[in-house]
């Protein structure tokens, strides 16, 4: 249970001691964890929704005789929405940490779905770039706030698979946005500048719904006792332990062990952040700076430009991009379910080698394929199925990495800022260079910037081999004591 302690307290906020961790952490999965993983979760499939019709589109968007677009201006569309998504990040982050999880990932998605349906009713090319970028600041505010719900609610035994599944379904949307692009593009069923506005506009619809779905969510409890709401925890673990009861749910008694005592505070100060992040933890940061930009790099590079490798390089028609985009869904679906659990008993520092590893040197075996104009469209697809399927639960392991590793007062503002960090370092750039390497005509250039993004991808596997945390199967505040505890703090 949760009491007052004596000693020091802050001015208003006092020290409490808690076994509101150990409660969670005693928890069997259960249907209010699918629940929740189904409700916060299909942020993944909006976001791959948008990636894939921002890619499937892209040949319509050329074609559109209001945009007329260039390759370059396509490269500058990915480039908006991840800018986009970069700073919310980074401002929807530090909201989360200081106001809590439930209120932002009902303000981020609402930014999300009236930018993506204003999308649809875009009248030039910087209307459109306008709109990607407020669509981009949502989905980088869900990120933050999502992640940071989703590792504090599951059980340690659980989080690793759970978590690279649940960004793993970002693939799930992929297909969804691939699969729609088929009917929407294809002029038999609509004109050549409405098919992607209804493409855009579904997207918006989805997001509605899924705002209903959130609302029975509950807070998480371990943010409400490090932020002085001590009873209001008590009230929500005491709840969800009665509906697992009531489910036939036997529940073990808590693991045996001292409550954690924790100091209350209303936010984090900034100083704090920099300290805990650049000093206390800078061998964590320096882990979750490399596997994030590697990722990003990896992921956008290819991801954006593919349906402009497709149409330059093999001539296949705007309107059937999606049947080559919908097969990669396969292989990165399957990574994260099949892998996942790996990350859970062979370990984190072992797998996240493994597959970045694994990734980059695939990469490089497919894009001299290509440079030598050996495969065709097909076999190309082919190809990236095997290549995603590694780099996936890579990707997602990423995500994972930084949203567990550090203290629970800046989880949510340290996601943003690595997110924020490695798309800006490794993402951003990404699709406005591959689109001017795919407009050069050059196999051999495109081969280049191939080469490029395996490098990045091997250099954060031996990054990861040497400096990753073993975090599998451990409490949230053992991987990082809390900065509000008033125990020893530990380091690294």
């Amino acid at each position: 249970m949760i009491a007052a302690k004596p000693g020091r307290a802050l001015p208003d906020l006092g020290i409490y001691a808690t076994d509101v961790p150990r409660r969670l952490e005693r928890l069997p999965w259960g249907r209010f964890h699918t629940l929740v993983v189904i409700a916060l979760g299909i942020t993944w499939i909006l976001d791959g929704l948008e990636v894939t019709l921002a890619g499937a589109v892209a040949g319509a968007l050329k074609e559109s005789p209001v945009l007329h677009f260039r390759e370059s201006q396509i490269g500058l569309a990915g480039t908006s929405y991840l800018t986009g998504a970069v700073l919310g990040a980074v401002f929807f982050g530090w909201l989360t940490d200081r106001l809590g999880r439930k209120k932002l990932f009902f303000i981020t998605l609402a930014l999300y779905l009236t930018a993506t349906a204003a999308t649809a009713f875009s009248w030039n090319a910087w209307s459109f770039f306008l709109f990607r970028f407020l669509t981009g600041a949502g989905i980088g505010g869900e990120y933050t706030a999502i992640n940071s719900t989703i590792q504090e609610l599951v059980p340690a035994r659980y989080r690793g698979w759970t978590d690279l599944v649940i960004n793993g379904s970002f693939w799930i949307g992929a297909a969804l946005g691939a699969g729609g692009a088929i009917v929407l593009l294809d002029p038999a069923h609509f004109a050549p500048d409405i098919g992607w506005r209804v493409a855009f506009l579904i997207g918006a619809m989805l997001g509605l719904g899924i705002l209903f779905m959130r609302l029975w969510i509950p807070e998480s409890p371990r943010w409400l006792v490090i932020h002085g709401h001590p009873a209001e925890a008590e009230a929500i673990i005491a709840a969800i332990e009665k509906r697992f009861e009531a489910e036939g749910h036997m529940l073990a008694s808590p693991h045996r062990g001292p409550d954690m005592h924790l100091r209350g505070r209303t936010h984090t100060p900034l100083g704090e952040v920099f300290r805990s992040l650049f000093i206390d933890h800078r061998g964590r940061t320096g882990v979750g700076l490399a596997l994030m930009a590697s990722q990003a790099f990896f992921y956008n590079a290819i991801f954006f430009t593919y349906a402009l490798v497709l149409t330059r390089f093999y001539s296949v028609p705007a309107q059937d991009v999606g049947w080559y985009i919908l097969p990669l869904a396969l292989g990165n679906v399957l990574g994260p379910l099949v892998l996942g659990r790996l990350f859970d008993t062979l370990g984190r520092r072992r797998m996240i080698t493994f597959t970045y590893a694994m990734s980059g040197l695939l990469l490089i075996l497919a894009g001299w394929l290509f440079a030598r104009d050996w495969l065709t469209a097909g076999q190309l697809t082919f190809a990236w199925v095997v290549i995603f399927f590694f780099a996936s639960p890579a990707a997602s392991s990423a995500y994972l990495t930084v949203s567990e590793n550090f203290p629970l007062e800046i989880r949510a503002l340290a996601i943003a800022i690595f997110y924020a960090a490695g798309t800006a370092i490794g993402g951003v750039a990404a699709p406005v260079v591959f689109g001017l390497l795919v407009e050069s005509g050059s196999r051999e250039s495109v081969f280049a910037g191939y080469v490029f993004g395996a490098a990045l991808m091997l250099g954060a596997a031996g990054i990861a081999a040497r400096y990753a945390v073993a975090a599998e199967r451990k409490p949230l505040e053992e991987v990082a004591r809390p900065l509000s505890s008033t125990e020893q703090k530990s380091h690294g």
